[in-house]
Order: C-alpha cells, then sequence, then structure tokens
C-alpha cells in the first residue's frame, strides 16, 4: 500500500503572495518579502558567514525543484538554487486571511479557515479585562505581567526577575491571533503552567484567539533566562475533518512529529513525537523504515521559524536550511515504492524583514517519490487532496489533486 509524508518547513516562503500588501510587520506592508531568495541573495553576496559560507548550498531540495519554485512564485534569484528539477515542483498560495501555523497547516490539509481570527491590539495593556481577569484567576495569581506585544527572548529578559519574585504568569501576545503565557518551570512548575492554559484555552477560543501557548523557561536574572522544549500549543480545534481524518476513516494510520498535534488538537492523529529539529529528523526517518501501509506521516519542523526567523537572524537560517538539506537528501533516498514525500511551508519569515512577525508568502511545493514534472501554481489546499488522490482515499473541501 501507498505511504504519504507531509513535511512542513515551518516558514520557508518564497515570496510572491499577491494579497501581501493586506499583511504588516507594523506598518510595513509584506509587499516584497521573500524569505528563500533573500537568504540566497545574502550568502552569494558574503552577508551570512558565521558557521558557513560562500553561497546558500541546498542540493537536495534544489534537485527536487527548490529554487525553480521560487522562480515561478516570485521571479527574484536564487544564487546557488539553480538546478534542473528531478522531482515533481510548484508553489503554492493560501487562501485563509493569516500568516500563522493554524491558518497554513489548516488549509494544507485541506480546510481553509472559515472565519477572521481575533487579534489583540498592540496596545498597553493589550488584553480586555475580562482576559486578564480569567488568566489571573487560572493562575491563582492577583494578577498577571506583561499584557502586550513582545517576543518571547525579550520579555523574557525584562521581566524574568519580576516573575520569580511575585509568582505572576508573563502573558504577552504577537502580530498572530495568539494568548502566550511564559512561566518558570521550576518556580512556577511545568503542569501549574499546562493547567493554567489548559483552563483559560476554552475563553481564548470563544474569542476566536487561535492558539494558547504555554511557555515554559528556566535561568535566574543572574545566569539568564532560556526557554525550554516543553512548550505546548492549545488550539482550537478544526471545526471540519481534515486531511488527518480522512486518513483515519479509510482505516489509515497517521503519525505526527512535532507540533502537528498540537496545531490540530489531535484530531484524527494516533500517536505524536516532540523534541528539537535534530531529534524530530530522526523520528521522521525512523517512520520512513517503519510507517505502516496506508498510513500519513504529518511533520513540522519549527526551529526556522522559532530560532531565526522571528530573530532576524540570516545567518542561523541559512545553516537551519543546509543542515535539513543534508539530513532530508538521506530520507528522500530511502523512500521506498509507493512512498510520497511532499515539503512544503506553511508562511513566511523573511529574516531580512523589518520587524519580527511572519510574512505573507507563497511556499514551495517538492514532492518526491513520484517522478518529475512542473505542477504549477496550486492551493494550500491542493496539497491535501493530493496526498489523498495518492493514498487512494477520499478527500473533502475545495481542493482539487495535482497528481
Amino acid at each position: 500500500m501507498s505511504r504519504a509524508f507531509l513535511v512542513v518547513m515551518d516558514s520557508v516562503g518564497i515570496g510572491g503572495a499577491p494579497d501581501a500588501d493586506r499583511f504588516f510587520n507594523g506598518t510595513v506592508p509584506d509587499t516584497g518579502a521573500n524569505t528563500l531568495a533573500h537568504i540566497a541573495q545574502a550568502c552569494a553576496e558574503g552577508r551570512a558567514e558565521d558557521g558557513r559560507s560562500g553561497p546558500l548550498c541546498l542540493p537536495n531540495l534544489d534537485a527536487l525543484g527548490l529554487g525553480a519554485a521560487v522562480r515561478l512564485a516570485s521571479g527574484d534569484p536564487t544564487p546557488g538554487l539553480d538546478a534542473t528539477p528531478s522531482g515533481m515542483w510548484g508553489s503554492a498560495r493560501e487562501s485563509s486571511p493569516g500568516k500563522d501555523t493554524p491558518s497554513g497547516h489548516w488549509e494544507l490539509a485541506g480546510l481553509p479557515v472559515p472565519w477572521d481570527w481575533h487579534y489583540f491590539p498592540n496596545t498597553e495593556p493589550a488584553f480586555p479585562e475580562i482576559v486578564t481577569q480569567a488568566a489571573a484567576q487560572a493562575a491563582g495569581t492577583a494578577g498577571i505581567l506583561g499584557n502586550c506585544h513582545a517576543s518571547g527572548t525579550e520579555i523574557l529578559a525584562r521581566l524574568g526577575a519580576e516573575h520569580l519574585r511575585t509568582g505572576w504568569p508573563i502573558c504577552y501576545t504577537s502580530a498572530d491571533s495568539v494568548f502566550q503565557i511564559a512561566a518558570h518551570e521550576e518556580a512556577f512548575g511545568l503542569e501549574r503552567l499546562l493547567d493554567m492554559c489548559r483552563s483559560l484555552a476554552p475563553t481564548l477560543h470563544a474569542m476566536k484567539v487561535g492558539r494558547v501557548i504555554a511557555r515554559p523557561f528556566v535561568g535566574s536574572p543572574e545566569t539568564g533566562f532560556t526557554r525550554t522544549t516543553n512548550r505546548r500549543d492549545f488550539a482550537i480545534a478544526p471545526p471540519a475533518p481534515v486531511l488527518t481524518n480522512w486518513v483515519q476513516e479509510a482505516g489509515g494510520t497517521v503519525h505526527a512529529v512535532g507540533k502537528i498535534g498540537d496545531i490540530f488538537s489531535m484530531s484524527g492523529i494516533d500517536d505524536v513525537v516532540k523534541g528539537s529539529d535534530a531529534e524530530l529528523m530522526k523520528h521522521l526517518a525512523q517512520l520512513v523504515d517503519t510507517a505502516e501501509g496506508g498510513s500519513l506521516t504529518f511533520a513540522n519542523f519549527v526551529e526556522f521559524d522559532s530560532l531565526y526567523g522571528h530573530r532576524r537572524d540570516i545567518c542561523g537560517y541559512a545553516r537551519a536550511l543546509e543542515w535539513f538539506d543534508r539530513e532530508i537528501g538521506a530520507i528522500v533516498q530511502s523512500l521506498k515504492p509507493g512512498d510520497m514525500m511532499v515539503l512544503t511551508a506553511d508562511h513566511g519569515n523573511d529574516p531580512s524583514w523589518t520587524g519580527t512577525d511572519h510574512t505573507r508568502e507563497q511556499v514551495p511545493v517538492l514532492v518526491a517519490g513520484l517522478g518529475a514534472g512542473e505542477v504549477g501554481q496550486v492551493a494550500f489546499a491542493d496539497v491535501a487532496a493530493s496526498i489523498a488522490d495518492h493514498l487512494g482515499i477520499p478527500a473533502r473541501g475545495p481542493g482539487r489533486s495535482f497528481l
């Protein structure tokens, strides 16, 4: 039986979103943002030489059609990425009104978001009183810290010591539809933090806030504070069946790698593994070796986005891409007859751009295991329809197979 592997390279956009002028970093529209092309250009110009050197080197992804996909989407030059594709390749556009994780993943799984997300204003305070009261009650404290837009690392440096002194949780948001809660794993307690998020999530989901995110950290004012890998997202469940459900209903097994279980609230998912991207790559390799016929493996590699995109670290992003390329190349070679692996992304996060938020971009669609050919310009939802087609199961929603 056929198997499918859907691998999301979180935030690896390829520019060219036709509606980018409607999405902003601060007051600057995302028009012209291009995560991959701008990294490639910086590398070729010698502006990304920390821990790596020279033009961006992604021979495995480029052979599948990555450089060609960037040029199809945006026409922007991609120095170092000029291979003749040996895989199926194209680019995809999102229709959902967002540039966030749930919007991108839901639509890749066949379900465009059917509503407008709620976003908190970039003011201080950012949250209405009903939310701050509910958060304090869920934490068992007299109040909260933060109550603003902030980056995760900045707010820990600013409020970590006060959090340890008062015991109050640090609550903040971003340009995404999120309510994030940072607390010390030891002083506040990891399970207490998760219980707080779990208790608060229904209130925020009713407001159409997409995710309540637990952001545990460790450290001290003397040594500094560092976020741990025990992040947990409490997301709104998809309001209709998605690819994971389609596979299960057809009798197949769905394996989640990374934060996929959180994004889909475990809907249609049989098992999940978490960890660093390096650990997740090992899990993906193991599933390519062991996953059952008729199964779907759905993976997310988040560190492009979380460690480098939001922090506007071009060189770090380039290093991560080159590491991923080396690792995925060996995995692609181990695919079995009848396997389909789709490599794509959920949005952009151009590290050369202003601000710290995601960028509205098209994404690559690279298909290994099914020969070569251009699929052209497709929709996010077409990815789910194509995987369903490959597995021989019914698809729902607006997507059309490009196979």
